[in-house]
């Protein structure tokens, strides 16, 4: 199990390291196919659509609506999100439409779900291939994945060593608060090292160090509630993996649930702090 899932991690790594270097069309072919992937898995785990992997209507709704969102945003300007709003909203919309004209063929919670999901999951993603197109963005990327999974390699090492107070112990009994503490501070010192290394040469005059701790400690914060989020949503449907496309990891949700969380807000704190020329 062991080696299973360290080849697998290899390979995620690998190809998460060419996504983010060449950006662009493959950037945003490889996230929306993680994206439907993602969207799926949590469909059947909330129980959108079935174990046997039949799709209903808004299973297709939210397919086609992702595959819309992310044509949109590679090929309009999304600069002041208007296309991509437009796109949210016209995926509720087909929802609620979808829900109301099949009525009672489906209750509202399915609905709910159906369009949480699409929110959850390929518009949250996406928001990684928005950092990666920002100037600076082939740097400004990396620290998402900096926030997420150094944060939660950080808070396990902690949490094995120190940990003794529990973060939620109902939800995850094997997380702790110094666990938790020491995956911002982790994440936070690994982005003081990127930044001093590498970003501020390429900033020009900008000296964005403390910038980069700060967004790397947020998004560090958000990634944990990303953690729980979706741990909660699998013991509340009696799931223990999301998936299994990523061999002793389990689904993407299993390996990205953070990642989901913290890409927006580094985009947004990085658009916003960070004067980008």
């Amino acid at each position: 199990m062991f080696l299973k899932r360290l080849l697998s991690g290899i390979v995620l790594i690998v190809i998460v390291t060419l996504m983010n270097i060449w950006g662009g069309a493959f950037m945003d072919i490889f996230l929306l196919f993680i994206s439907i992937v993602g969207l799926m898995e949590f469909y059947r785990a909330v129980g959108v659509c079935s174990e046997e992997k039949k799709i209903n209507i808004f299973g297709i709704l939210g397919i086609a609506g992702t595959l819309i969102y992310f044509a949109v945003g590679m090929f309009a300007d999304f600069t002041n999100l208007t296309a991509l709003m437009l796109v949210i909203v016209g995926v509720i919309i087909a929802m609620m439409a979808a829900y109301v004209f099949s009525f009672p063929s489906y209750d509202g919670l399915m609905a709910m779900k159906a369009f949480f999901g699409f929110v959850y999951v390929p518009v949250m993603l996406h928001f990684i291939y928005m950092t990666r197109c920002l100037p600076y963005g082939a740097y400004m990327v990396w620290i998402i994945y900096i926030a997420s999974w150094m944060c939660d390699t950080s808070a396990y090492c902690v949490g094995m060593l120190i940990g003794k107070h529990k973060l939620a112990p109902v939800l995850s009994p094997k997380k702790s608060i110094e666990g938790a503490v020491g995956g911002v501070v982790g994440a936070s010192l690994l982005g003081f090292l990127y930044s001093c290394l590498l970003i501020n040469e390429k900033m020009g005059d900008q000296n964005v160090t403390w910038i980069v701790v700060f967004i790397c400690a947020v998004g560090a914060i958000v990634s944990q509630v990303g953690d729980l989020a979706a741990s909660a949503f699998k013991r509340n449907n009696n799931v223990k993996d999301y998936g299994n496309l990523i061999p002793g990891h389990g689904g993407v949700l299993d390996r990205f649930d953070s990642v989901i969380f913290a890409a927006p807000m580094i985009y947004f704190i990085a658009s916003l702090l960070i004067h980008i020329r």
